[in-house]
């Protein structure tokens, strides 16, 4: 699973002219789910994605997590984030996982998060989504389930 996490003042998502999802001070997360990934994947990936320390406090830069600081969170399914663009000017999608596959576990990291207390909205799955949001910071994150270790959080 990959996730590229945005540290937002407000984002929302809209699918044929409906809004389908929106949040305010928060974060966006664009999740790509990868062959082989599971539910244990997605639950220790929403884990890390809460326990991340990205807010601030009024003397420190990176303190607090988004449940501290009350915000909520946008999860978007992007199958692209798994594009292998090394070979080639045509990106492949070989490492991106089956539809049916990738849209539960989508839902599943989404149910990890809010059992950590986070508030979640979510975009629609398979459908062209416009992405709208206001980057606060920046702050921009890429968060990769192979590079966390099963034990750590």
């Amino acid at each position: 699973m990959r996730i590229v996490l945005q540290r937002v003042s407000r984002a929302s998502v809209t699918v044929d002219g409906q809004v389908v999802g929106a949040i305010g001070h928060g974060v966006l997360l664009l999740v790509g789910v990868g062959e082989g990934d599971d539910g244990s994947v997605a639950a220790r990936t929403a884990a890390k994605v809460a326990r991340l320390r990205i807010f601030p406090t009024d003397d420190r830069g990176f303190d607090r997590t988004v449940a501290d600081v009350g915000g909520e969170a946008l999860v978007v399914s992007q199958f692209t984030l798994m594009g292998d663009v090394r070979r080639g000017n045509r990106p492949s999608w070989a490492a991106a996982a089956r539809p049916d596959d990738a849209a539960p576990l989508v839902e599943a990291a989404a149910r990890a998060l809010e059992a950590e207390g986070v508030p979640v909205a979510t975009g629609r799955f398979g459908a062209m989504m416009d992405v709208e949001l206001v980057n606060d910071g920046p702050v921009t994150l890429v968060i990769d389930s192979d590079d966390l270790a099963a034990t750590r959080r």
